[in-house]
């Protein structure tokens, strides 16, 4: 902790401060430390313990994704409130772990807008990556009835689903894309130069540009 609290550069928190994080540490610099350290699963669980953002961050590099339990890894979640612990969290651990479809599931639905977009992230891991058993049809009505009035950070995670079945599955484009186009979510998010706006008509077409094939105008 004492280690942790050397690398604090005010800069860096003011920064991270503006996107909900409260930490300042150097990204680069936490990722040192990790490899120094090496795995070790017993520190993991007592940096998470410190409620200390920073700490946790160095907790998900060293911890050991599979030793988790599914409890476990739910109040992990619960408790994660800024945006990078709750990002590193689901695809630095939840992700390799036994449990994480049985957390998908089980998250997906939460009352909790932040627990549910974890829910969520695992949800478009699998619209990318093993699509079979989902009803993507099913996913494109909840994001049309509820994505344009979702809180912030379920909104992200929905329209990244969105986008992803666009991306990755043709039959699902044209709806993906007029779905994207009538609600206008993040249409107008600033994105920096040569980088794919958030957008999600968008970034279907881009992403398939890349892929060497032309996306299916919205009808």
């Amino acid at each position: 902790m004492a280690e942790l609290a050397e690398l604090a550069d005010p800069r860096i928190r003011q920064v991270n401060e503006k996107h909900g994080d409260d930490h300042g540490v150097n990204l680069g610099k936490l990722r040192a430390l990790a490899k120094r350290l090496k795995t070790q699963q017993d520190l993991a669980r007592q940096l998470w313990r410190t409620d200390d953002t920073a700490a946790r961050l160095l907790a998900l590099l060293v911890c050991r994704p599979k030793a988790f339990d599914r409890d476990e890894l739910d109040a992990m979640l619960r408790e994660a409130r800024t945006p990078k612990v709750h990002d590193w969290l689901v695809n630095y651990v939840v992700k390799k772990n036994a449990h994480a479809e049985v957390l998908r599931v089980a998250w997906f639905a939460d009352p909790d807008p932040v627990v549910a977009s974890a829910g969520w992230a695992l949800t478009t891991e699998r619209v990318a990556k093993k699509p079979e058993g989902l009803d993507l049809s099913g996913l494109l009505d909840v994001v049309e009835a509820e994505m344009k009035g979702a809180p912030d950070r379920l909104q992200w995670a929905m329209n990244h689903c969105l986008a992803q079945i666009g991306i990755d599955h043709p039959a699902h484009r044209t709806r993906a894309i007029s779905i994207g186009e009538r609600l206008e979510v993040l249409k107008d998010y600033p994105t920096p130069p040569n980088c794919t706006s958030p957008f999600a008509p968008d970034w279907i077409a881009e992403m398939v540009r890349r892929q060497g094939a032309e996306p299916q105008p919205a009808r």
